[in-house]
């Protein structure tokens, strides 16, 4: 590598360990507000969001450890598909959870009370991810790294996670409809379970080059 090469790579990992730094504070506290809004509120939806965060803070922890290891050019590859298993597992967890838990609702009929912080959690997490998740694309295009990739690709899934759980909240908020909750826990389902699935498969570092 020459280098103006290494150079440019060192600007570029830099960037990431900024982008990550700012993912696992985010998360973290879009996390926390999440689960304790949901628990109050008896929210399925809602924890499942929150979990989904923490689960992102893995990944970003994950990340910044794969960036402290770049220099190791005969280890990036193995690293990056560790760090894929670690967070692909985790999906898997959270969607046999929200999938456990949305049953149970579904089945006793419990309705969540109506969650005001959960709305705004909601609308500001649809602002902040689409932002994050093109970052760390660019970022993970010009590393060539796959795990980046992922990474950027958990963002983007968290805005739809956003979408339909704000959804689900301003339904049961408006309406009254007690079984959109649990509904909109089944819709993440299948998304986050593909998203492990995929990593487990290696198919998540598909377009990182």
């Amino acid at each position: 590598m020459s280098e103006a090469a290494a150079l440019a790579r060192g600007a570029f990992l830099r960037r990431g360990r900024r982008l990550e730094y700012f993912t696992v504070g985010w998360n973290a506290v879009e996390g926390g507000v999440a689960v304790v809004a949901g628990l109050v509120a008896g929210s399925i939806a809602l924890v499942g969001f929150g979990l989904d965060s923490f689960i992102e803070v893995t990944s970003g922890l994950t990340l910044l450890w794969r960036m402290s290891v770049d220099a190791d050019e005969h280890r990036r590859e193995f690293n990056e598909k560790r760090a894929l298993r670690i967070v692909s597992t985790c999906f898997l967890l959270l969607a046999a959870y929200i999938v456990y838990e949305s049953a149970s609702d579904f089945w006793s009929k419990k309705a969540p009370e109506h969650s005001a912080p959960g709305i705004v959690l909601a609308c500001v997490s649809l602002i902040v991810m689409p932002v994050l998740s093109r970052a760390k694309r660019k970022v993970g295009h010009a590393l060539g790294s796959a795990a980046m990739h992922a990474d950027a690709k958990q963002a983007e899934f968290c805005t739809y996670l956003s979408a339909i759980l704000l959804f689900g909240l301003l339904l049961n908020a408006i309406f009254g409809l007690w079984w959109a909750d649990p509904a909109a826990g089944i819709v993440m389902v299948p998304i986050i379970a593909k998203e492990g699935f995929d990593g487990l498969r290696g198919k998540a570092c598909r377009d990182c080059s």
